[in-house]
């Protein structure tokens, strides 16, 4: 029985397992592997040393026995061997190879082309797809020649066409999208694919036609799973637009209803209230405005980026957290849901009461029961607005004093609404107090900066205007009223290269404003650069084409450079669009008279005297180019009706006399009766005048004007040089500041007043910017002007009238 039990030697303690090393000789075989890409075998090293294996059995533990420590060194990765030998070659030439080359380019320009999308160049992003879908076709011809036709890769050919159907859509190409659409959508191998006549319907849309676009948009939705809610929400809102854009209101509002009631969100509700608005349910407006108002914004607290306590580690997290995208993302989503509320309140509030200030109460009171409490302040101003559009300041200015107990922001916008209306009713000190109260409220309140500027520079104070004008730049730099008013300053304390520097400043904020256009202009031309002058009244005309204030500018620049065509060209395009001017009127008469052409000058003549029936001047000039032209019996009967409305016009008789002599009429003797007796009655009124002269004293140069105008209205001189000096008298007045022929044209205004700011809204109904130089300069007549001036009085002692020029 004990003849199997084996005793444990005492001799050898080492060898204690030493009869598990004992195994077949015949199972220790050499194991090969080949290593992949590569046709060479080697041995695999199962030991830790040369020239000992493992064998296939289990008896023996890898690498722990006595001979590999006896035979070799410690090699387990078995780097005695040398290197590995090099890798096979890749055979570029085998058609797997090419296919995988052409795959992977046409990977690289699908990429490429949405990158050029992103960057805003649509035409090379085009040209990418293009090429994209004509190498994917060449890969697919490729594929069928050595693989079957299931291995076609058609996510790529999917990925392919849909870049291109987008490519073409942004290209403003619907007819190619749609066709790439169509290829995409009745391919029944792709999964799917019903969605994108989302996209055609969305092309169909920008094409206006709307009843294909609902079509489409609907179709999708058949396509599209219950279970994609927030796809199905913004598919049934697009069909709700289009049903707004063809009138069908009903239609519009069961979608914005489901949406409502499913997902409600901004957009729908704002919709929804305008489709009620249209069809004029007051009801229904105030139920859909209160369901705005429940819109959650899904937003944090302002409180969250608040630190509550001085730790050092919370206030760098707030701090980092204040500004960042997510931060920024909410103030977005914030500010557009206060833009769709106030829009709505404006929108309802005049039709939901019998009056609209009871319709913006009942806004105000549901506002402030809503997450929305700070909008109601906005609203109450948007109250007193809607007063100034109806001409009812009285009403408007009692409801921004309301805000004047009310918090620093609300009290600060109010009061510059209440400078602003005050400024505009010139009476400055009304508006300086409240200014000082916006200010004092807000201090970095640009708008009412500006508006204490416009009260101190109509007070005359032009330096610390200017201050006050620097001051809102610095708090705002894109306050454009500032910056203009900063020039207009410039420009009153003739620092004109200042004023011109903040005017071009003002050009590359505002790249079409036609009155920053003007006004560098105006510089130029105060600087005496009439080429620079006339380069920026180029560009004013090209932006306002209709301006004749501009146009008559222009003509008066080229009429003191000596080109008269060009002069004449631009007046009378002042003259077509603004046929009352007297300025140009007179100016295109002497024009004709100066080139021979007095026929032509006879209708500018007779506008004029429409326009100006009570002078005299006009209608002398009507008779003289009959007169001149020939056609003498029309000149005597201009002459005659001339007499009876002015029957003491010493000029009308003498020419009546001379041209009755000539013509050897009865009345030459009726008339040189008149004319003697005129003369006599004004020689003793010059009579008296001189006595009265002689014994006036101090209030001689007085009487002196007063004695020249009645002579110049009289007309009654003998010299040449005292009949000019009277026809120049009864002139209107050269020396005028450049005003606008309309309220909208440039430079319409004579006051030297700033830009005054108050809300968006009243800035559009404000006056527009004025030039405050005032008077101009008289400058020097032209040869033209001169001709009318001189006309008849001064020759007709030659005897002119005889013979046509």
């Amino acid at each position: 029985m004990m003849q199997n039990v084996h005793l444990a030697p005492e001799t050898d303690e080492d060898d204690l397992y030493s009869g598990y090393n004992d195994y077949n000789p015949t199972y220790d075989t050499e194991i090969t592997a080949k290593i992949p890409s590569t046709a060479v075998t080697r041995p695999v090293a199962t030991g830790y040393g040369d020239g000992v294996t493992r064998p296939m059995t289990a008896v023996r533990a890898a690498g722990f026995t006595k001979a590999a420590f006896r035979g070799s060194a410690f090699d387990p990765l078995g780097q005695s061997r040398g290197p590995a030998p090099p890798l096979e070659t890749k055979n570029e030439d085998s058609p797997e190879e090419k296919i995988r080359q052409l795959e992977k380019k046409v990977n690289e320009l699908v990429e490429e082309s949405c990158i050029a999308n992103s960057c805003g160049d649509l035409k090379l992003a085009l040209e990418k797809a293009k090429d994209a879908g004509r190498k994917e076709r060449v890969l697919v011809r490729q594929r069928e020649q050595v693989t079957t036709p299931e291995n076609i890769n058609l996510d790529l050919t999917y990925l392919v066409l849909f870049n291109l159907a987008s490519q073409y859509s942004a290209n403003d190409m619907y007819a190619e999208a749609l066709n790439t659409y169509q290829v995409i959508v009745k391919n029944k191998i792709f999964s799917n694919a019903g969605r994108l006549k989302v996209n055609m319907g969305n092309i169909y849309l920008k094409q206006r036609n709307y009843s294909k676009a609902i079509k489409f948009y609907r179709m999708a939705l058949d396509q599209i799973p219950s279970v994609h809610k927030e796809m199905r929400i913004k598919i049934m809102q697009n069909i709700g637009v289009a049903f707004i854009k063809t009138g069908q209101y009903s239609d519009a509002i069961n979608s914005f209803e489901h949406i409502m009631s499913m997902a409600p969100n901004l957009k729908a509700g704002f919709n929804l209230i305008l489709s009620y608005f249209a069809i004029g349910d007051r009801e229904k407006m105030k139920k859909a405005f209160q369901k705005l108002i429940a819109v959650p914004l899904e937003i944090d607290d302002d409180d969250k980026y608040i630190s509550p306590s001085d730790d050092t580690h919370t206030n760098l997290v707030i701090e980092a957290i204040k500004n960042d995208h997510l931060r920024q993302m909410e103030c977005e989503r914030k500010a557009m849901a206060e833009k769709y509320i106030m829009t709505a309140a404006k929108l309802i509030a005049p039709v939901i009461e019998s009056s609209f200030a009871v319709g913006y109460d009942w806004c105000v009171e549901v506002v402030k029961a809503s997450q929305y409490v700070e909008l109601a302040n906005d609203l109450e101003i948007n109250k007193a607005i809607t007063y100034l559009r109806q001409k009812d300041f009285n009403q408007a200015v009692e409801t921004l004093k309301m805000f004047e107990k009310k918090d620093s922001r609300v009290k600060s916008a109010a009061a510059t609404n209440l400078s602003f209306l005050y400024y505009l009713e010139n009476e400055f000190a009304q508006a300086s107090s409240y200014a000082d109260l916006a200010v004092n409220s807000d201090r970095y309140n640009p708008s009412a900066l500006t508006n204490k500027g416009n009260t101190v520079f109509a007070n005359g104070d032009y330096e610390k205007a200017a201050e006050f004008y620097k001051e809102a730049l610095r708090n705002d730099s894109s306050c454009t009223e500032a910056l203009y008013n900063i020039g207009l300053t410039y420009k009153k304390l003739n620092r004109l290269e200042e004023a011109l520097d903040c005017f071009l400043k003002l050009h590359a904020i505002l790249r079409n404003s036609a009155q920053v256009l003007y006004q560098i202009a105006n510089v130029y031309e105060l600087m005496e650069d009439p080429n620079q002058a006339i380069e920026w009244l180029m560009q004013l005309i090209s932006v306002v084409p209709t301006d004749s204030r501009a146009l008559s500018k222009l003509g008066e620049l080229y009429d003191s450079e000596g080109d008269k065509s060009q002069a004449f060209q631009y007046y009378y395009e002042s003259y077509r669009y603004f046929p009352s001017n007297i300025d140009v009127i007179e100016w295109l008469g002497a024009y004709y008279i100066d080139t021979q052409f007095c026929e032509k000058a006879i209708q500018y003549f007779e506008r004029a005297s429409l326009i100006q029936p009570m002078q005299v001047k006009w209608q002398l000039m009507v008779a003289s180019c009959f007169r001149r032209s020939g056609n003498y019996q029309k000149a005597l009967d201009t002459y005659k009706d001339i007499h009876r409305k002015f029957p003491e016009n010493v000029e009308c008789l003498r020419f009546l006399v001379r041209l009755c002599t000539d013509i050897g009429l009865k009345e030459v003797q009726e008339y040189a009766t008149k004319l003697k007796r005129l003369e006599k009655m004004k020689e003793i009124r010059e009579q008296r005048i001189k006595s009265g002269r002689d014994g006036s004293g101090g209030t001689r140069s007085k009487r002196e004007g007063s004695a020249g105008h009645e002579s110049g209205q009289n007309c009654s001189a003998s010299s040449k040089g005292e009949r000019l000096s009277a026809k120049l008298r009864t002139l209107p007045g050269t020396n005028e500041p450049y005003e606008s022929s309309s309220n909208k044209e440039i430079g319409k205004c004579r006051c030297p007043h700033p830009v005054p700011m108050g809300t968006a809204d009243l800035k559009k109904t404000d006056a527009s910017y004025v030039d405050p130089l005032g008077p101009q300069t008289e400058r020097p007549k032209t040869a033209a002007k001169k001709r009318v001036e001189e006309e008849d009085f001064a020759d007709e002692d030659l005897g002119d009238y005889l013979l046509p020029e």
